[in-house]
């Protein structure tokens, strides 16, 4: 797997977004999979800097893992940060999708966007190290 570190701060995002375009275009993913990827990672990436980090005090950079294969792009965000699993927490069902934002539950719309926008993601804490996994299928021609 390729790797490349980002400073765990918001000022990375733009970079980060841009290597993802990157990689999405080395992987000959089309505009909405590429647009759909970016906003997964970019979801993932700014909780992990501002709730992994800027709240826990923490100055780390994180990590971006990627491997392109015939059939898929997988892209693996890693931190230091204390462990977070995206998917405990229970997301939106289309009831909650349904309602005003008055009525709506604070949070977990990112995370829903992510899960639902990528065809694959997962995450696991290993070796003192959050990885949040997004994979998208690279279409046949």
């Amino acid at each position: 797997m390729e790797s490349k570190s980002f400073p765990g701060n918001v000022d990375s995002l733009d970079s980060l977004r841009e290597y993802v375009g990157e990689l999405s275009q080395q992987a000959g993913l089309g505009k909405k999979p590429t647009y759909a990827l970016k906003l997964a990672i970019d979801e993932i990436a700014t909780n992990i800097i501002l709730y992994g980090y800027q709240e826990a005090g923490l100055e780390a950079d994180f990590t971006v893992l990627s491997e392109i294969t015939d059939q898929e792009l997988v892209v693996v965000l890693e931190d230091i940060a204390a462990p977070f699993d995206p998917l405990a927490k229970e997301l939106p069902n289309s009831d909650d999708l349904t309602k005003s934002l008055e009525h709506r539950e604070i949070g977990g719309l990112g995370i829903y966007l992510t899960v639902n926008g990528v065809d694959e993601f997962s995450y696991e804490y290993a070796d003192g190290k959050n990885r949040n996994k997004f994979v998208m299928k690279i279409a046949s021609t």
